[in-house]
C-alpha cells in the first residue's frame, strides 16, 4: 500500500485527511518569533549626522559651433576653415568621450545641397548629436 500504514485493520483505501498538525505547530512558532523580533526592530540609537550640500556633478560636453554662409565657406567656433580640414576634425570629435554637440548654423541663402553633405560628413565620421541653430521669428513684421 503506497498511502497505508502499519495498522492492517481493514483499511484499505487512501487517507482523505490531511493532517494540519505540523502547519499549525510551525505557524504557532513564527508567530511567536515575529512577536518578540517586531519590537526590537523600532528602537534605534539618535544620531546627530552632518549634512553636506553637494549637487552631483552633470558633465556636459562643449558644443561645437559649425557655421555655412552662402557663398559656402565655412567656420569652425566662428574661426574659417577649409572644406578639405572638415573631415578629419569631425573623425576627433567622434573619437572624444563624451561626444559634444555639433552645431549647424547656416545662412538663410545657403543651398540646400551644401548643408546636406555637411550632415552626410557628419554621419559618416560619426557624430551622434547634430543640432541646427536658428533666430526666432520676430515677431515686428
Amino acid at each position: 500500500m503506497a498511502f497505508g500504514g502499519f495498522d492492517n485493520s481493514g483499511q484499505s483505501g487512501p487517507m482523505s485527511e490531511i493532517n494540519t498538525t505540523p502547519l499549525v505547530d510551525v505557524m504557532l512558532v513564527l508567530l511567536i518569533i515575529f512577536m518578540i523580533t517586531a519590537p526590537l526592530l523600532t528602537h534605534s540609537v539618535k544620531i546627530d549626522l552632518p549634512t553636506a550640500s553637494s549637487a552631483p556633478t552633470v558633465e556636459t560636453p562643449d558644443a561645437i559651433t559649425l557655421s555655412l554662409n552662402a557663398e559656402g565657406q565655412l567656420f569652425w567656433n566662428n574661426e574659417p576653415m577649409p572644406k578639405e580640414a572638415l573631415a578629419p576634425r569631425m573623425a576627433d570629435i567622434a573619437a572624444l568621450d563624451p561626444q559634444p554637440e555639433l552645431h549647424l548654423r547656416a545662412d538663410k541663402d545657403t543651398r540646400y545641397e551644401a548643408i546636406a553633405e555637411l550632415m552626410a560628413a557628419a554621419r559618416v565620421a560619426g557624430v551622434q548629436k547634430l543640432g541646427f541653430v536658428t533666430l526666432p521669428a520676430s515677431t515686428e513684421q
